[in-house]
Formats: structure tokens, C-alpha cells, sequence
């Protein structure tokens, strides 16, 4: 293997583990609203879109990046709130196909006001560091794929240290075990899962502030970025926060590898190939265990 394949490889790798650090995220919000309510929320994606666009017209405006991205990701947390307020919690006693699909309406309400209130044009945030990019044994690494990895650590360990160390969290581990039983001992499930929502649009809406100087965005964006995310959290195993990350981090190496060494018109394609070959394989995802029910 020459240098020049060796430095290709190189700038694949690490393309690859930025973008699935991204897909990481989503996948830790699809996570965080599975384990609470059983629900697979296809409007994750565009919980990073709002932020995204929201951050981009605001720095647009004139607004530093830093309080923009603050702003960007607290529009997400609203629209979190407003999805479980207005949508999901009021057809609670629905089945869970039901909800499914409300979030799925709810993605698409979404992308129809993104478009009305920004417009159809693709937008990019400048990288939040002047430094040039870095040069590594023949590849090109950016500066912002940086502050996407150091920003999916903090995020990871924050979540885990807030659902391990913290009364909150760990009542959101509580309702994913147990719902009635966390029901019985005092908790407020409603609020619980509420928060569950907030928290997971939150990361959503910071996945796409801190992506979209690399990848362009756009008001719909967050379809892919959905569907992304769920194979993601699939591929890892469903409700497994470290199934997350690591599919998240798998499937954006998968697709680099694929676009860069077969064709980037396929890069989509591989992702889902792969996925659908682990899923033949191992249905519960690399982390997850097979539900048994006795009878």
C-alpha cells in the first residue's frame, strides 16, 4: 500500500468517525425517547435541522456563533417540548405504531414551517475556529471535526453522568425499567418524560449546529439525519445508550469508506446495506438482547 492510499485511507477514517459522531447524537436523542416512552421519534432529525437553521439566520443577523449555537439549541429544546406537549402526551393510550406515525407528522409540520420561516436554500455556519486544518501523515483533518468529536465526549459524558448521578436521570432510567412502578414510588412520569424530550431535541439541535459547518443544511434536512440516526440506533441495539455511539460512529465509517473507495453516490446505500446484513444476522444490534416473554 503506497502513501498516497495510506493518506486516503487516513482522510476516510477520519471523515468517517467525525460525521458518525454526529449520527451519534441523533441516535443518543432517539435512544433517550425509546427508553422513556417505547416510541421511535422519526422528527430527531429535525430537531438538528432547527438548530442548524436557527443558529445559521441568527449568526446571519449578526449574533456571535457561541450565543447563536446557545439560542440554535434552545429552539430545539422548545420544539422537544411542544412535540411531547401537543402530540405525543395528549394520544399517550394510543398504540405505539400510532405515535410512531405522529412523529413522523410532526417531521413533516417541521420541515413545512423550517421552509416558510427560513427558505429552500442550503446554508452553512462558518467553522467556529480561524485555525487552518490540520495536516496528519498525508490527510486533511478540519478544525470543526475536532469540535465535533470534543463536543459528542462532552455530550456522551455529561448524559451519562446525568442519568447515573442525578435524582432527574436517574428517574428517566426508572420510567424506561418501569413506568408503573416508577408511578408507585412518587415519581411524576409525565414531567419525567417531558424532560426526556427536551433533552434529547437538545442534543439533536447541537448534532446539527456543530455538523453544519462541514455538512450543508437545509429545511430538510433532518429527514436523512432521521433516518441515519434510527439505523444507528438500530444497528447498536435500540435503547442502548454505548449501541448508540458505537453504530452512530460505525455507520459514518462505513459510508466513508464506501463513498471513498466505490463511489460517494452510494454512500447512502452501503450504510443501509451493512445494517441490514448485521440486522439478518443479530436483530437486537450489537449491544442489545433478544426480549423474551414467557407464557
Amino acid at each position: 500500500m503506497g502513501i498516497g492510499m495510506a493518506a486516503d485511507l487516513l482522510q476516510y477514517a477520519s471523515s468517517g468517525v467525525t460525521i458518525g459522531a454526529v449520527y451519534a447524537l441523533v441516535a443518543l436523542g432517539f435512544t433517550l425517547i425509546y427508553n422513556s416512552t417505547h416510541v421511535a421519534n422519526f422528527a430527531q432529525g429535525d430537531f438538528a435541522m432547527l438548530g442548524a437553521m436557527t443558529t445559521v439566520f441568527v449568526v446571519t443577523g449578526g449574533l456571535p456563533t457561541f450565543p447563536a449555537a446557545i439560542l440554535g439549541t434552545g429552539v430545539a429544546a422548545v420544539a422537544g417540548l411542544a412535540l411531547y406537549r401537543l402530540a405525543i402526551d395528549p394520544a399517550r393510550s394510543s398504540p405505539v405504531l400510532g405515535l410512531i406515525v405522529l412523529t413522523i407528522g410532526a417531521s413533516i409540520f417541521a420541515k413545512g414551517v423550517a421552509q416558510l420561516v427560513f427558505d429552500k436554500r442550503f446554508h452553512s455556519l462558518p467553522s467556529w475556529f480561524d485555525a487552518g486544518p490540520i495536516k496528519l501523515l498525508g490527510a486533511t483533518i478540519q478544525t470543526q471535526s475536532l469540535v465535533v468529536l470534543a463536543g459528542t465526549i462532552v455530550v456522551v459524558g455529561a448524559l451519562a453522568a446525568f442519568t447515573t448521578k442525578t435524582l432527574l436521570g436517574k428517574g428517566i432510567l426508572a420510567v424506561s425499567q418501569n413506568p408503573l412502578a416508577a408511578t408507585l414510588m412518587g415519581m411524576n412520569v409525565r414531567s419525567i418524560v417531558t424532560l426526556a424530550f427536551v433533552v434529547s431535541a437538545a442534543i439533536g439541535g447541537l448534532a446539527g449546529i456543530m455538523a453544519a459547518p462541514i455538512t450543508l443544511t437545509s429545511y430538510d434536512a433532518g429527514t436523512i439525519l432521521s433516518l441515519k440516526g434510527f439505523a444507528a440506533a438500530m444497528l447498536g441495539g435500540m435503547g442502548n445508550p454505548v449501541g448508540a455511539v458505537v453504530g452512530g460512529i460505525v455507520l459514518g465509517i462505513v459510508e466513508a469508506f464506501g463513498g471513498g473507495l466505490i463511489s460517494s453516490a452510494y454512500k447512502d446505500a452501503f450504510a443501509f446495506l451493512v445494517i441490514l446484513i448485521v440486522l439478518a444476522v443479530r436483530p437486537q444490534g450489537f449491544f442489545g438482547s433478544i426480549a423474551r416473554e414467557r407464557v
